[in-house]
């Protein structure tokens, strides 16, 4: 006699149930007016639960507000936990649009999948995400380059104590209006070389964004913080020579022959999207391109001898972030004049121009959402 069988993987619809108690206009326009960034958050959120007896459902779109969480709950344990950035942007012609939001699912499905967590449809997360965005379509800043930053995250929350993948999860999208991250108001940020503390090893988890690769760079941004750097770059685990990424960003370096070349990926750095689009755009320019390893010695002599023009940054909530001066406790070099180099600053155009809809968009990168 044959069986019902439960499709876990079936994709519910988005219910969208308005705040009854949205912030009203007059406070909303003082708030997105300068925003900063992640500090001011939207009227509402999406939220769906998953658990091994249902697969995904309740999925709605909802008032943003506090989570209800029982001390036992599995993430506050074990650390079961996920997330992804994401920015909504305002187009030229005025509408609004998403910037390689599949990517961002993929990558989100990676992370569950090393963190022994419940994959969540692609269709299904993007959905969320430009509902939300939609719903919430009142809270675009007017500050120069403002946007919406879009934060899924999911977490275990089932109620136990053993160490176990949860049985239940929630998953979540706020979003925030954004103005610029940086605030120092510098030309290019400079960089402490973490001696103390690596950020990731073969066989862990730097290729996945859990919030316990954050945790634990914490200590050497704020090592780095104390002795006046903007930012720690962290080097490999095994011979701590090789340069791998900052906290939260990917490198780049540009040479006088106008190669760029960035770390490899290999399981201990995060595969940025914005580190994909970048080596996309400077393939298309005709530049050769090399992801291969780089030592920090090999920085330091590249920057000093002149053969080394230009380093930079890159990641959703900065895009690109010129370096200008790179410090261990050994060793200080500064990176051509300390500023923004031109490369640099042509390829994060390129790209900000692609995303706002001023520029042709031949890989369809951009995702309207009306």
């Amino acid at each position: 006699m044959a069986t019902d069988t439960l499709d876990v993987s079936a994709t519910p619809s988005l219910l969208v149930e308005r705040n009854p108690n949205p912030v009203d206009p007059a406070t909303r326009a003082a708030l997105i007016a300068e925003p900063g960034f992640g500090r001011v958050f939207t009227d509402h959120m999406a939220i769906i639960r998953y658990s091994d007896a249902k697969g995904w459902h309740d999925a709605k779109i909802t008032a943003r507000g506090p989570i209800p969480l029982d001390p036992a709950a599995a993430v506050l344990h074990y650390a079961q936990e996920i997330f992804e950035g994401m920015k909504a942007y305002h187009l030229a012609d005025g509408g609004m649009a998403l910037f390689r939001p599949e990517m961002n699912a993929k990558r989100f499905c990676d992370s569950a999948r090393r963190l022994a967590m419940p994959e969540i449809p692609e269709k299904l997360f993007v959905d969320s995400v430009r509902q939300l965005v939609e719903t919430d379509r009142d809270w675009f800043p007017p500050v120069e380059g403002g946007s919406l930053y879009l934060r899924p995250f999911m977490f275990a929350s089932e109620v136990f104590l053993g160490v176990k993948p949860s049985a239940e999860y929630l998953y979540i999208v706020i979003a925030s209006a954004v103005g610029g991250y940086f605030k120092s108001g510098a030309p290019a940020v400079s960089l402490w070389v973490s001696q103390d503390y690596t950020r990731a090893a073969p066989g862990g988890t730097g290729a996945v964004k859990c919030g316990g690769n954050y945790a634990a760079s914490l200590a050497a941004q704020a090592e780095a913080i104390r002795k006046g750097f903007d930012q720690v770059v962290f080097l490999d685990a095994a011979e701590r020579r090789y340069v791998e990424e900052l906290g939260g960003m990917n490198l780049f370096f540009v040479f006088e022959d106008g190669s760029i070349q960035t770390p490899p990926l290999g399981g201990t750095i995060l595969p940025g999207i914005t580190r994909d689009s970048l080596l996309t755009l400077a393939r298309e320019e005709g530049l050769t391109v090399r992801e291969e390893p780089y030592a920090i010695d090999q920085w330091q002599a590249d920057a000093e001898s002149g053969r080394l023009k230009e380093s930079f940054a890159c990641g959703t909530a900065a895009v690109v972030t010129p370096v200008g001066k790179v410090t261990s406790p050994d060793f200080s070099f500064t990176i051509g004049d300390g500023g923004a180099g031109a490369l640099t600053l042509r390829l994060k155009q390129r790209l900000v121009d692609i995303q706002r809809g001023v520029a042709p968009d031949p890989h369809h990168w951009v995702m309207r959402l009306d």
